[in-house]
């Protein structure tokens, strides 16, 4: 039995990148931290926001890695060198990775009583209509 994939189809030519995006955020990791969520804002906008309870804006870089959003934390070590008796919120790095279409842009990035929201917006394309001339042979 063979496998069909989008590459392999005949009436969907070109989509091979769209296979590899699709394996890639599969293996992007399914840890369930921290927890984060997506939401339409409008039409053509949407907005990240993770729970990242404890960490400040300067231990958390967000960066657009080949159509691939990336958040990553790290938390500098305790300088004081506290003891904890219960130590219930986490303290860990994390890398979350979001797969980008074509015409999806990061806007602007929000600290927010520990919530870190990150706007993107979708162009709209522009319909194009192309008319081929049929050369003779």
């Amino acid at each position: 039995m063979t496998k069909l994939t989008l590459g392999s189809h005949p009436y969907m030519l070109g989509f091979e990148q769209l296979e590899r995006m699709l394996e890639r955020s599969a293996k992007s990791g399914n840890e369930g931290y921290p927890p984060f969520n997506i939401e339409q804002t409008s039409e053509n906008s949407y907005r990240i926001t993770l729970a990242v309870a404890g960490f400040a804006e300067d231990d958390l870089s967000i960066t657009v890695e080949d159509r691939q959003l990336v958040i990553r934390g790290r938390q500098g070590d305790d300088v004081d060198n506290r003891i904890y008796l219960h130590r219930g919120i986490a303290a860990r790095q994390f890398q979350r990775s979001f797969v980008l279409a074509d015409g999806v842009e990061v806007g602007e990035a929000i600290m927010e009583n520990g919530l870190l929201h990150v706007d993107l917006t979708r162009a709209q394309p522009e319909p194009v209509v192309q008319k081929i001339k049929i050369n003779k042979g």
